[in-house]
């Protein structure tokens, strides 16, 4: 793209399956700005507190590991290190799935990643998505979208990336909807940082959206700002 622009945030929330991280990930890619994956982050965490054989939490906080990103020199998508460690493919296990809720919920796990999250977009143009980006990480964020879609196409979605990750057994789709409706249910009434829609948020449904339509409305919404 010809258009410059200057330092910029890009804040991308939505529950699970909702494709806030496909786009995100599309919209930084032709915007040429930095792609932050923080569900990635989180994930991470708890894949530690899981190979730590589930230590107890208070003497889990006392040892956060370091959470690091990078950029695949080939495949130019993110990566996530684990104390120094890639673990790009572990984050997605159904374990780490199962369990990512709760130790995200944490305070002490929350305040270290929005502080990460904070120096990286500070630095650098970003778009990130997670979900509580537009209301507690970057609250004056430059553009902020919340995706939703309707329950049965989120668990498709969730169903391909699985096939895609070789993450077997699969889960029926009917099992995998009650998953995604109780990840929401505690996501949107967690204590610290719930889930929700900023009040100036773009909402956005993607439910009968491609990928390719959703990043091209989001990058409307951005020359919008930039032209202002």
């Amino acid at each position: 793209m010809n258009e410059q622009f200057a330092h910029m945030i890009i804040a991308i929330d939505g529950p699970a399956g909702s494709g806030k991280s496909t786009t995100a990930r599309l919209v930084a890619k032709k915007l040429g700005f930095i792609y932050v994956d923080t569900g990635a982050m989180y994930r991470a965490v708890t894949l530690y507190w899981l190979e730590q054989g589930k230590p107890s939490i208070q003497e889990f906080i006392l040892n956060l590991p370091i959470i690091t990103l990078g950029i695949h020199p080939e495949t130019h998508e993110q990566q996530t290190f684990l104390n120094g460690i890639d673990v790009s493919g572990k984050i997605r296990s159904r374990e780490v799935t199962e369990n990512v809720s709760y130790i995200s919920s944490l305070k002490p796990v929350r305040e270290k990643m929005v502080e990460m999250q904070r120096n990286i977009g500070n630095s650098q143009s970003v778009v990130m998505d997670g979900r509580d980006i537009g209301t507690a990480v970057f609250p004056n964020a430059d553009v902020k979208i919340f995706m939703i879609a309707d329950i049965q196409e989120r668990a498709m979605r969730r169903l391909q990336e699985m096939k895609i990750q070789s993450i077997m057994p699969l889960p029926s789709l009917a099992d995998l909807m009650e998953t995604i409706k109780q990840r929401d249910a505690f996501d949107s009434s967690r204590e610290i940082d719930p889930l929700k829609k900023a009040d100036d948020a773009v909402l956005l449904d993607t439910s009968k959206l491609s990928i390719e339509d959703q990043a091209t409305k989001i990058i409307e919404l951005v020359h919008t700002f930039n032209n202002q």
